[in-house]
């Protein structure tokens, strides 16, 4: 056991399990939400949702000093941690936990084109926007794939990475003119760049598979209008491998808490 110290962790589903048994690997006593007075460490969810999670009500509970993990992190729930005089620290703001979630994230979209597709992906050509960890892990993949891959990416230096990377690059300012080459589509930006004239110019019955977070990248009601497939792709480590992307929180956590012993 880890010098007798406790995590309560809070949520049921896969990847907080994984978390759990991780956690424990590591040397921690690890128990449920039914045991957070005891805990030193709470490892709360990822989204947390105050509509799922009773964070006030757990917060509350907790014992003098411990110290709460949750990701994606809310104003409200930064505010309902203050009241309750309990520390709150958004492990989704890590950035090495971003390059982890974009393995799964890459592979869960390369079964998404494999099954929805009716040709192979090696020979084919994809466009893909923005080139950060998803999109690198993404492009990277689907090249040694075979399929061809044009990164659209807004800034010189991502564009350079991606052809230093084998792949070709353009700038997203040139989306229009590109467009009329592809007929599927994987968007990772954060805002909309699947405008209604940009999907218009893609080819006939595209498949588009939109993996930016709420409200993604797409104009989702002209994409399906126009006639193409769209799928807006969230949570794919959860939901393709809740395995590693438990232990990728675990792993965060734990490197979170070194630090902090260090700077002790």
């Amino acid at each position: 056991m880890k010098a007798g110290k406790r995590f309560a962790v809070v949520g049921s589903d896969a990847r907080q399990a994984a978390a759990g048994r991780a956690l424990e690997r590591a040397g921690y006593a690890v128990s449920g939400a039914e045991q957070v007075a005891l805990a030193d460490y709470i490892l709360l969810p990822l989204p947390l949702d105050e509509s799922r999670t009773p964070l006030a009500e757990l917060l509350r509970a907790a014992k003098p000093g411990a110290l709460a993990l949750g990701g994606r992190l809310s104003v409200q729930a930064k505010v309902i941690a203050r009241e309750a005089g309990v520390e709150l620290i958004d492990y989704f703001a890590r950035p090495e936990l971003t390059v982890y979630n974009a393995i799964p994230t890459a592979e869960g979209c390369i079964g998404i084109l494999l099954r929805e597709r009716t040709r192979t992906l090696w020979g084919e050509n994809l466009l893909l926007l923005g080139f950060g960890p998803v999109g690198q892990a993404l492009g990277v993949r689907l090249a040694a794939l075979g399929m061809n891959v044009t990164v659209c990416a807004r800034r010189a230096e991502q564009r350079a990475v991606a052809e230093s990377f084998g792949l070709r690059g353009a700038a997203l300012s040139r989306l229009d003119a590109l467009a009329p080459a592809f007929d599927t589509v994987v968007n990772t930006v954060p805002a909309r760049v699947l405008t209604a004239p940009v999907l218009a110019a893609l080819r006939p019955g595209s498949l588009i598979v939109d993996l930016a977070s709420k409200p993604g990248g797409t104009d989702f009601d002209a994409a399906r209008r126009l006639g193409h497939k769209v799928i807006h792709a969230l949570s794919l480590p959860a939901v393709c491998a809740p395995e590693t992307a438990g232990e990728a929180v675990a792993h965060t956590v734990l490197t979170i808490l070194r630090e902090r012993e260090e700077r002790a």
